[in-house]
């Protein structure tokens, strides 16, 4: 009778030793970041260990006492990468920041999470750094919040900078703002071809016919090329959308536009394109199984994740 009980006990124990020990690792890559580390490999070893909301966390407290400004931006940038919920409200914090780079990350932080705090990013739209504008309209179409629509297209029609032109037509879309489809059109005429090209990707974001015939167009050409930008285009597109185009693609000769249309299926909704991307990248060989190995490591496929999907599959133990 005894013997259950402390089964349990010690399996719980092991548990709160390996917890134990993932965060003292984790603080230990907070500290390393605090003193001049790389981000990106401050951002992977989080990951790995899955403490991303843990060090969301402990992220807030520790830029309260850190003045210097590299360190701060690193921080930040790292907060930013992260994605984790946890760490929301310090990045809508830090869209107010006196530094206009923290105040970029922020925004893209917030954009990562798909934030509905606009009212911390809105005021962005106006700041004096471009990348701060860049930034700030990404965030508001990510915050797929329809009411947004308006004051981007207002804020495309005066800003100069072509980059930031591009990020606030693509927005612009990507808000599901329908009422912006007539003023995302008259862009497909304009003489910048990033702008063209920004109008059309937001008006395939909201599904409309004059977008979807843009990049259909450029499917069409015989330059692979010019077939991969028509392809970009549908980046961000609901599956359902996006279907009846990349669909057919999966069996296109070129396994690039293949594989690209699977990974923007899959983040488009559709589960069934991610079994199909990695059962491709299980039969391949050579230089092709690299291009399905490229989009699943955007994807941040988790190997038992993959090793499921195989199993299913029935080919693999």
């Amino acid at each position: 009778m005894v013997l259950f009980p402390l089964v349990g006990l010690a399996a719980g124990s092991a548990s709160a030793s390996k917890r134990a020990q993932s965060r003292a690792e984790a603080d230990a890559v907070l500290t390393q970041v605090s003193q001049g580390g790389p981000v990106p490999a401050a951002a992977s070893r989080l990951r790995y260990l899955r403490e991303e909301s843990y060090a969301a966390e402990q992220i807030g407290p520790i830029l309260r006492n850190t003045f210097e400004e590299r360190t701060r931006r690193n921080l930040v940038s790292l907060l930013a990468s992260l994605g984790a919920r946890q760490g929301e409200s310090t990045l809508a914090r830090l869209a107010g920041d006196g530094d206009s780079t923290v105040r970029m990350y922020a925004a893209q932080g917030l954009a990562k999470l798909g934030s509905r705090n606009t009212s911390a990013v809105l005021p962005l739209l106006n700041d004096k750094s471009a990348g701060v504008r860049r930034e700030a309209a990404r965030a508001l179409g990510a915050s797929r919040n329809a009411k947004m629509g308006k004051p981007l297209m207002a804020a495309a029609r005066e800003e100069k900078d072509l980059e930031v032109r591009a990020a606030l037509l693509e927005a612009a879309g990507t808000s599901g703002d329908a009422k912006q489809k007539a003023g995302l059109k008259a862009y497909l005429d304009s003489d910048s071809e990033s702008t063209r090209f920004a109008a059309a990707r937001g008006l395939c974001r909201l599904g409309a016919p004059e977008g979807f015939a843009f990049a259909q167009k450029l499917l069409g050409s015989p330059d692979k090329f010019v077939r991969r930008q028509g392809l970009a285009l549908f980046e961000g597109v609901p599956a359902k959308k996006a279907s009846p185009v990349l669909s057919p693609l999966l069996k296109d000769a070129d396994r690039t536009l293949a594989a690209s249309s699977a990974r923007m299926l899959h983040q488009g909704g559709d589960a069934g394109a991610l079994d199909w991307l990695v059962l491709a990248s299980w039969n391949a060989k050579g230089e092709e199984k690299l291009t399905y190995e490229k989009e699943l490591e955007t994807l941040q496929l988790a190997d038992d994740r993959r090793k499921a999907i195989l199993r299913k599959a029935g080919v693999a133990p």
